[in-house]
């Protein structure tokens, strides 16, 4: 349990973070470059994927590509959504992206449900329906719309990227090996982004950021495969434990730290999305 407890920190660290870089002078696209680097080193050290006999003709380049462009963007949209909704309604949108996924595995790869799995898909997608109109209620605030149109495409976003990993693993490419190429990919498309765009690869405090977020970022992914490994014979605590804590902490950290006030429907979407993982990881157990 204190791997999943210290890769829910990480990731909500990130949050933290990437919602504090704005009021701190801090570029969020800038460090979400360089994030990938230490990233891309970090994870062929623990990971040790082996680069060296990478199939150029059998590799699906075209995924990792695509990969690689969606990781910066949709974090992009992560570090947006916590600064136009908070950190509580963008934590639940990340997590609950569990659901797309699940839909997807069921319409795509042909994955058999139970009844507590569409129980909890159900539960999942009241859980962020609710928090996506709850800002309906705020008329008058221009920020509503971009809140629901980035805690939309964050929800949306993690999904398709988990969806495009499994299938890019389903074709053979260890995970390991995939997780490299689309770091390294993510960060050479970025940076010739910015560089192109802003005519510089970043400031030194914000390459510095980045690449603390980025051991952060690894540092989550890690931990969290690490606890697959150690109780390979309990996924559902690691799938449960990881996404509940991650809700919790974030529900926290915004209620403490950034003043975030729990309206009604976020409270309500709060209760649905915890609901939602613990059916979920009951599924997985039966």
């Amino acid at each position: 349990m204190e791997l999943i407890f210290a890769a829910a920190c990480c990731s909500v660290i990130i949050s933290i973070l990437l919602k504090l870089a704005k009021a701190k002078g801090f570029d969020a696209l800038q460090m979400i470059v360089w994030n990938y680097a230490s990233a891309s080193l970090l994870c062929f050290l623990w990971f040790k994927p082996d680069l060296q006999h990478i199939s150029i003709l059998n590799t699906p380049w075209w995924l990792i590509v695509a990969l690689g462009v969606l990781l910066p963007s949709i974090f992009l949209c992560l570090a947006k959504s916590l600064q136009y909704a908070g950190i509580i309604k963008t934590e639940i949108a990340q997590r609950l992206s569990v659901v797309l996924s699940l839909l997807a595995a069921f319409f795509i790869f042909q994955e058999q449900f139970n009844s507590v799995k569409i129980i909890g898909i159900a539960l999942g997608i009241a859980a962020v329906i609710s928090i996506l109109f709850s800002h309906q209620a705020e008329t008058g605030q221009p920020s509503s719309k971009q809140a629901m149109l980035y805690l939309a495409l964050v929800w949306f976003g993690y999904a398709l990227i988990d969806v495009l990993l499994k299938y890019t693993t389903g074709l053979g490419v260890q995970f390991a090996v995939a997780l490299n190429l689309m770091f390294i990919c993510a960060f050479i498309l970025s940076l010739t982004y910015i560089a192109i765009t802003t005519k510089t690869a970043g400031s030194q405090k914000n390459i510095l950021a980045g690449l603390g977020l980025g051991a952060l970022n690894f540092a989550n992914i890690a931990l969290y495969v690490k606890a697959h490994i150690l109780l390979k014979d309990t996924p559902a605590i690691v799938f449960a434990g990881m996404n509940i804590l991650v809700v919790l902490f974030g529900a926290f950290s915004g209620l403490i730290i950034f003043k975030e006030k729990l309206k009604l429907a976020t409270a309500v979407g709060l209760l649905l999305g915890v609901t939602s993982v613990l059916c979920l990881a009951y599924a997985i157990s039966v």
